[in-house]
């Protein structure tokens, strides 16, 4: 069964009000209804002109979730917006407004949760393990730099 235009619209503001989606989401949904790529343009640029759709929002949202619930790290959340085809110039500035003593701190926390379930046979081979947690979830070096001290790391010799 074909959907209208009209129909797809509809339907399109109502998932848009529910929660916050990207215009590489909202076109992706639209493609997969079977909505033809002219109505799919129309739609999405109405949606953007009556603001359901806000990629600045969507991304202050975005990274806010990401960075304190799922605690991912600023790489990892940049990459994510990559992928749903947000420009850099509008990430970047959400990543930016980030609390960095927040940001910090929750590194730290995932740091010491981690630390205690780690089995290692020298401080060298857990700051490592650790190291590698932490870029796993998207932390930059000079963040994990900041919460671990790397600094004596080069005293171990085993």
């Amino acid at each position: 069964m074909e959907m209208t235009e009209t129909e797809a619209l509809k339907r399109m503001e109502s998932y848009c009000s529910t929660a916050e989606h990207c215009r590489a989401e909202i076109v992706e949904k639209l493609q997969r209804m079977g909505v033809n790529h002219d109505a799919v343009e129309r739609i999405v640029n109405r949606l953007i002109t009556e603001r359901y759709i806000d990629e600045e929002r969507f991304c202050r949202a975005f990274v806010n979730d990401k960075y304190r619930f799922a605690k991912w790290g600023k790489y990892k959340i940049g990459k994510a917006l990559q992928q749903k085809e947000i420009p850099s110039s509008v990430y970047r500035t959400s990543l930016d407004e980030v609390d960095e003593e927040e940001y910090l701190a929750i590194l730290r926390n995932l740091l010491a949760a981690k630390r205690k379930s780690i089995r290692a046979k020298s401080e060298y081979e857990l700051k490592g393990k650790l190291v590698r947690f932490a870029l796993s979830r998207g932390f930059e070096m000079k963040d994990i730099r900041c919460c671990i001290d790397v600094s004596d790391e080069n005293d171990y010799t085993e």
